[in-house]
Order: C-alpha cells, then sequence, then structure tokens
C-alpha cells in the first residue's frame, strides 16, 4: 500500500509523536527521517498519508498525528522489539515470586505492569476449579457454621453459613462424610442438582444443611475476584485522558465494572503471545482513546490466564510490548512452580 518513502516518514512521525505528543510538521519530520526530502515532496506525501486515513491534522494545526489505522500499520509491519536494558533490573523478578500464594503473585504482577508502563496493569485470575475435592463443617456458634471447600488444585474456599437449625458436631462430620464419599470431584453444580433428586436418602435436616452448604460453595465459587486491576491513577497524569474528564469517567466506570475488560482479556487468552488492540479496534473495549496490549499466561504449559496493560494509544508500544510478556513468563514461572 504504501512506498518505502511513505513507509519511513509514517513510522518516523509516529515515533516522534508518540515521544513528544505535539502534531509533527514536516520541517519536524524531515530531519526525524534522515531523508533528504524537500519540504514540498515531505507535504505531498503526508497529505497522501492524510488521504489513506493513516494520519489527521488535529483542529488547525499544521502538523499530524497517526490515526488509529496508521498506529496499527506502524505496529504490524514497522515495530521491531529489541532487548531493553529496564528488564534486567534486579529485582524484577522475584517481586511477583510468591508460588506458595498464588493470589500474591496476580496482585504482585498488576502492580508491576502498571509500575512499568506507567499505564494500568491488569490481571485475568485463572478460572479456578467448581470441582471440591474436600468439604468440611464446623459449628462456630448456635445455626453459625464455617463451611470449607478445597479444590483440587488445593485452593480453598471459607464461608460462614446461618441455618434454621441447630446441628451438633457429630451431625456436621456426619453431613461431610457422605459429601466427601458420595460426590467428591463432581462440580459444585452437579451435586447441588444430584442432591434436590437425593435427599429422600437421607435424614431432612442434615439434607437441609447440605443443601444450604453446597448453594454457598457455589456462590463463593462464583464471586471470587477475576481482575486484578492496578494503577488506575495513572491515567489521571496522561495528558490523552486528563484535558477531557468526560473519557476519564468513561474509563474509571470501565475499570469499576470489569465486565467488558473480562470479555477482552477472556478473547486474548486464546490467542498466542503478545496481542495489540488499538483505539476500540477489539470492540469489546470501544474506546478510541485506548490501547491495550496483552499476553496469555500458563501454569505448567496450559493457558490459565491473560495479563496487560492498558494505556492511550499514544504509547510506547515497543517497550509495553517488552513489558508484557517478560511479565507474562515471570508469572508463568512462578505458578508452575508453586503447584
Amino acid at each position: 500500500m504504501l512506498d518505502d518513502r511513505a513507509r519511513l516518514l509514517l513510522k518516523a512521525l509516529v515515533e516522534r509523536y508518540i515521544a513528544d505528543g505535539q502534531p509533527v510538521g514536516s520541517r519536524t519530520l524531515s530531519r526525524a527521517s534522515g531523508l533528504e526530502l524537500s519540504p514540498a515532496t515531505i507535504r505531498n506525501v503526508m497529505s497522501d498519508l492524510e488521504d489513506l486515513g493513516l494520519i489527521v491534522s488535529p483542529h488547525t494545526s499544521a502538523g499530524r498525528i497517526p490515526t488509529a489505522l496508521g498506529y496499527r500499520l506502524f505496529v504490524d509491519t514497522m515495530l521491531t522489539t529489541q532487548s531493553d536494558p529496564f528488564m534486567n533490573t534486579p529485582g524484577l523478578g522475584p517481586q511477583i515470586l510468591a508460588p506458595d500464594q498464588p493470589q500474591k503473585v496476580l496482585s504482585s504482577a498488576a502492580h508491576m505492569l502498571s509500575s512499568l508502563s506507567q499505564f494500568v496493569g491488569v490481571v485475568m485470575a485463572p478460572r479456578r476449579s467448581s470441582v471440591f475435592k474436600h468439604i468440611e463443617f464446623l459449628r462456630l456458634s448456635e445455626r453459625r457454621f464455617l463451611v470449607i471447600i478445597v479444590s483440587p488444585d488445593g485452593d480453598v474456599q471459607n464461608r460462614v453459613i446461618f441455618t434454621e437449625a441447630d446441628y451438633t458436631q457429630a451431625q456436621l462430620v456426619e453431613a461431610a462424610n457422605f459429601l466427601n464419599s458420595h460426590y467428591a470431584g463432581m462440580a459444585i453444580e452437579e451435586v447441588r442438582e444430584r442432591l434436590k433428586n437425593e435427599v429422600e436418602a437421607l435424614r431432612g435436616e442434615i439434607a437441609t444443611l447440605m443443601q444450604t452448604a453446597v448453594q454457598v460453595s457455589s456462590e463463593a465459587i462464583e464471586a471470587r475476584e477475576e481482575v486484578v486491576i492496578s494503577g488506575e491513577r495513572n491515567l489521571l497524569t496522561v495528558s490523552d485522558f486528563s484535558s477531557n474528564m468526560g473519557n476519564l469517567r468513561k474509563l474509571f466506570d470501565l475499570f469499576e465494572q470489569k465486565a467488558q475488560l473480562m470479555k477482552l482479556l477472556d478473547v486474548s487468552s486464546r490467542a498466542e503471545g503478545v496481542r495489540i488492540y488499538i483505539g476500540g479496534e477489539s470492540q469489546v473495549i470501544p474506546y478510541h482513546e485506548l490501547s491495550v496490549v496483552t499476553a496469555p499466561y500458563e501454569v505448567d504449559g496450559r493457558v490459565v490466564g491473560t495479563l496487560g496493560v492498558i494505556g492511550p494509544m499514544r504509547m510506547p508500544y515497543e517497550k509495553m510490548i517488552q513489558i508484557v510478556d517478560i511479565t507474562s513468563k515471570l508469572v508463568s514461572t512462578a505458578l508452575s512452580h508453586g503447584k
């Protein structure tokens, strides 16, 4: 679509705009590109790039800035990633190494993504199994009990339940033994359905206890935190956003609700390597001011989640790719070692 001269000028324009945040004029572009071209020639090429929808002139400025399409062409065909010294910073890896505490790994990873990028770091937690390996009941006080659910991967969920009837600890042990012997290894949802049909085999009060416990177990699994977000306040210092309070409010609503983020990260988990979504092109996060750089992470070779950086379209993509890529590798290593 572009000849070599136009590609060089577009690459120089995008790099200069990312670095300075100011519309790029023909004189600046001539120096940045290193090409021996007359101002008239450069203006003609810029006019062609504008006709193709790759750059645009904001307001009455003589300079140009890249469009989302221009950024996409730059990222797909002109970006070369090289080793960056900051990635070898001592202590970078240990920031997220807590293999015995998976949630801490994810929180530390989100913080590291945010700290290194100066934008927003997001991590989608691994989908926890709804299968239970073991269940226990502990009497706390009259009609108040603790339900402890252990998943096959060792994840533990605790929930307090309140019942209309009171139970002795012996009755609680009986109920737990029945569930563990008959239903261990099944999904909580399946256990709930089967209990509806099999309660006749049990004493009524024990059946009621188990149905209540299975219900709160299901709610505990559904209520887990799916997305860890760090650094939202960084966007307050990004001029691309801070000049428009309406845009800022939309962004903070996005982080608050998390549903759209979950969709995007879920889609990204089915892709290999680093993915870049520019200017609302994901359809999932329809904000033209945003770009998202994501990568999946693994546990023992199996993709279990996604992480990434959210920032303005005018972000240093080469650096973001490196940050996201190395963080995904560190998280994969930490979680795999923790198993």
